[in-house]
């Protein structure tokens, strides 16, 4: 099964590293393949590496993808995350 959703970076600070590894490792506790998606560019979203190469402040748009079983699980989960603002980090 394959779930896309587009989200938007709402935290100050963008994603940068505290709220990249948040993702990564919420991400990393589904089976699915997840992904994120920039101007064509397409990042494994459970590695924090891949996550902070596409550079995304507040404001970003972003399509979060994600290719498995628990797909829907995955999508939901994560978008909260960010809708949340990672825990409010900024």
């Amino acid at each position: 099964m394959i779930c896309e959703t587009e989200i938007i970076i709402l935290n100050r600070l963008g994603l940068h590293a505290r709220p990249a590894s948040r993702f990564a490792l919420l991400a990393s506790e589904f089976s699915s393949d997840i992904y994120l998606v920039r101007g064509g560019e397409l990042v494994d979203a459970k590695s924090i590496l891949e996550i902070l190469t596409i550079a995304c402040p507040k404001g970003t748009k972003l399509t979060l993808r994600a290719e498995g079983e628990d797909a829907p699980q995955a999508i939901e989960a994560l978008k909260e995350l960010v809708a949340g603002r990672f825990g409010n980090i900024d």
